[in-house]
């Protein structure tokens, strides 16, 4: 009877208590889950390093107007790249023209076609083969011969550019060096202060990072 009693209330006890549920440790990911895991890493560590490679160096001209600024960043677009050629070139048109591109010799502000002597635009395009080139290339491009963008553009795809352009894209040279190639391109009669202006040219440009 004694016996019959414990076990009643052993069982009886056993249905009264809680249940006690263990507590699992968390799953330990798979191998699968491990490598997918780095991957994403290293994806976005490509991707941040893709950031970075996509920034690039250009020379941007302190104190400089709208004109020259944009006259800067057309010629390193065209793989002009070292500062004393950007430099150079700036100071043989801040000479010609003072980045006027409808200016006519002796300083009138005239249409290509009201220029009726005398050099005309950025580099004072000069003899009849020049100057009528400029017509021809304008029209070719089907713009205006009087604005920047169409003298820049045939400025540097002229015959008298394309034989110095190598040695103007070959960086490492002094001012001088470049505006001695300069003087066969633009074929100067007068040098003035072009060199001084090539100098102080130099003096503004720093060089700057900027999105590609």
């Amino acid at each position: 009877m004694l016996l019959s009693t414990i076990t009643a209330l052993t069982v009886s006890t056993a249905f009264q208590s809680p249940l006690l549920i263990p507590v699992s440790a968390p799953p330990v990911p798979e191998k699968e889950s491990l490598e997918l895991t780095i991957q994403d890493f290293s994806n976005q560590k490509d991707t941040k390093q893709s950031k970075v490679e996509k920034l690039e160096k250009i020379w941007k001209c302190k104190g400089c107007n709208q004109t020259e600024t944009y006259a800067l960043s057309y010629l390193q677009k065209q793989g002009i790249k070292d500062k004393n050629a950007l430099a150079t070139i700036m100071g043989n048109i801040k000479q010609e023209s003072n980045f006027v591109p409808n200016i006519c010799e002796g300083g009138a502000r005239v249409s290509y076609q009201g220029c009726g002597s005398g050099g005309y635009g950025l580099i004072q395009w000069t003899d009849s083969a020049r100057f009528d080139g400029l017509g021809r290339h304008a029209a070719r491009m089907g713009a205006s011969a009087s604005t920047l963008d169409t003298q820049l553009n045939y400025m540097l795809n002229e015959g008298d550019w394309k034989m110095i352009e190598p040695r103007m894209k070959t960086p490492g040279k002094s001012i001088d060096q470049y505006m001695y190639y300069a003087s066969r391109w633009i074929r100067w009669g007068h040098h003035g202060a072009r060199t001084d202006f090539a100098y102080n040219y130099a003096k503004k440009m720093i060089l700057t990072e900027v999105d590609a």
